[in-house]
């Protein structure tokens, strides 16, 4: 939240493109980047609801990301077969309780931590921790080996219902559908863009401010399977 982690995932490149394929192709996800400008409109040429995946395609894409994130970048011991499962149950368990849906809080989350449960906390002028990067909520497993399930799920609902310091992702997207009148993808891409950076120019969706300006474009990718392919937004 109001930044990303940068991480590199080329090494894992040579994994992924052989094993999720066939899952991408069967399920109608496509692992490609097309970047994204303006006010995140279908005629915009943003994806629109159709082409978004569905929550058992999008987990099916990404993971093999969050299988091996943790170790690909240096923050401990790949999350085990429980903590992937505990991350799994804490996404369903908190979409029903706030009314996010599932999948975009699990395309934040891999834009976030690619899944890793033991993502450091990050201090950009706001202490955010977790697997959401939250507005200095108290869920988090930096260094922590196993995860325990509750800190799991605390990490999951405070990034999505929003903590004391700061709104999540439903106070958000809230907001973002106030301006549109409704729910469509432009506001989750809205959204998207303030969790990042806490502002949002409603026609320019890559003003990034002072975060990062491709945020809202990696969501809209990865919305429609993107997990490896080269980014060509800068």
């Amino acid at each position: 939240m109001y930044k990303t982690i940068a991480l590199a995932f080329t090494a894992l490149a040579g994994f992924v493109a052989a094993a999720p394929t066939t899952i991408i192709q069967q399920r109608g996800l496509t692992d490609a980047y097309h970047n994204y400008k303006g006010d995140g409109s279908a005629a915009a040429g943003w994806p629109d609801a159709a082409a978004w995946g569905k929550f058992d395609g999008l987990w099916a894409v990404n993971l093999p990301l969050i299988q091996q994130s943790c170790g690909w970048n240096g923050w401990g011991a790949d999350n085990s077969a429980e903590e992937i499962s505990n991350i799994k149950d804490a996404i369903g368990q908190v979409a029903k309780e706030t009314g996010v849906r599932a999948r975009f809080i699990l395309l934040i989350m891999m834009q976030e931590s690619k899944g890793c449960v033991r993502v450091p906390t990050t201090n950009n002028g706001v202490v955010n921790p977790g697997l959401l990067q939250s507005h200095n909520g108290s869920g988090s497993c930096a260094g922590v080996n196993p995860c325990p399930k509750s800190q799991i799920l605390q990490m999951i609902r405070d990034g999505v219902a929003g903590t004391s310091s700061g709104p999540g992702l439903k106070q958000l997207l809230a907001q973002t559908v106030a301006h549109y009148g409704k729910y469509e993808p432009a506001a989750y891409y809205a959204a998207a863009r303030l969790y990042n950076s806490g502002s949002v120019d409603y026609a320019h969706l890559e003003n990034g401010f002072t975060s990062v300006g491709c945020y809202a474009s990696d969501v809209a990718n990865r919305a429609t399977g993107w997990t490896l392919a080269p980014s060509t937004c800068s």
